[in-house]
């Protein structure tokens, strides 16, 4: 499996070998024709892919593997779409491997009815109630699309993947997975591999797995309200929030060295510091979108405005209560969108908490 030419969908195609391998050093390199995906124009085409990680296969199961690839030119550049290439370079450094950083990601997303694009759960054409029964709900009224979600967990596990667990969100439809703590380059390897698995587990059962910031626009609510003037007015305002909070986010959880041993609080403090810093050029890299959700309204911060605060969700930066208490322990960047590159945002990360000297 590999990225493909839009930076964000994932391509895959099998081989045989005549014997089972499970080192990627080990399993040769193969290609692709990357006018077909965007990735390559003219007359030379060919696209190498590098093996990078191996995780067992939870479709074909036996001896089979999932090979994760990164893309190269013939002459062996990284092309456009390799941004593991970068990131690899950022976790190797001396100073950032000292550090060793952890990395807890939590993947937010949406199921979309095949047909409609609308999410899974919601009326045709129209919305179901307010907020309030859907997150961690239990029942065929509050949650949608649990058998799909189940599967992707279970596969996530017999796959190798260092999956936390999964949750329905606030609205129907939408889910969460949470991948680590993972060390390095690996958290971003491994959450690559577990959007796979849950685009082909979707794929089987026909249904879309949306990681648009913002699925759902309120504009929409406005268009769906004027034509059914005979509903309750009450119900605007819940249902504005309801559609308003509709808002996806890929949170990083992270800490180092520093910061888990005692008195790593202050390190911590340093970091938060320096992310302050560079607040414009994180949010560039930080998802499409993400200006849609990052409104300073409904638990987000203003995407133009950098805060942080402990056991606060309206911020750039939240530092959870235990931490501060502890002394030590991780923060939470809760800027990514959902549809972020885990490998542009957890080198950027590192590089600018541990390698970066203002």
């Amino acid at each position: 499996m590999r990225i493909g030419g839009s930076g964000l969908d994932l391509r895959s195609k099998a081989r045989t070998l005549s014997t089972p391998i499970d080192d990627p050093q080990k399993l040769p390199k193969w290609n692709y024709d990357g006018s077909s995906t965007g990735q390559a124009h003219g007359n030379d085409t060919e696209v190498i892919l590098h093996p990078q990680a191996v995780f067992k296969d939870p479709f074909r199961r036996g001896n089979n593997i999932l090979v994760l690839c990164d893309a190269y030119n013939p002459l062996g550049d990284p092309i456009y779409t390799n941004k593991r290439f970068d990131a690899a370079k950022i976790f190797g450094h001396p100073d950032v491997v000292a550090e060793a950083p952890w990395f807890g990601l939590e993947q937010e997303y949406t199921l979309l009815q095949k047909d409609t694009k609308w999410p899974l759960g919601w009326p045709i054409g129209g919305f179901p109630r307010p907020q309030g029964p859907y997150y961690c709900g239990v029942g065929a009224e509050k949650a949608f699309g649990r058998d799909i979600v189940d599967a992707h967990y279970k596969a996530c596990l017999y796959a190798g993947i260092t999956i936390g667990g999964v949750n329905a969100e606030v609205m129907p439809g939408q889910w969460e997975f949470q991948v680590g703590p993972s060390a390095g380059i690996t958290a971003a390897d491994e959450l690559w591999v577990a959007r796979y698995i849950l685009e082909r587990v979707a794929e089987i059962a026909g249904v879309i797995v949306s990681f648009n910031p913002k699925p759902v626009p309120v504009i929409i609510f406005h268009l769906w309200f004027s034509n059914n003037c005979n509903r309750v007015i009450g119900m605007e305002q819940e249902l504005i929030l309801t559609i308003a909070r509709l808002i996806l986010l890929c949170v990083k959880n992270i800490s180092t060295k520093s910061m888990r041993k005692e008195g790593g609080y202050e390190a911590i403090q340093k970091a938060i510091e320096k992310l302050g810093l560079r607040h414009e050029e994180h949010i560039a890299s930080y998802g499409e979108g993400n200006e849609h959700r990052l409104t300073g309204l409904h638990e987000t911060a203003d995407i133009n405005t950098f805060s942080w605060g402990v056991a606060k969700r309206g911020v750039s930066i939240r530092v959870g209560r235990e931490t501060e208490k502890e002394g030590k322990g991780y923060f939470e960047d809760r800027r990514p969108g959902s549809n972020m590159d885990p490998y542009v945002v957890t080198s950027m990360i590192a590089e600018t908490t541990i390698l970066w000297k203002p």
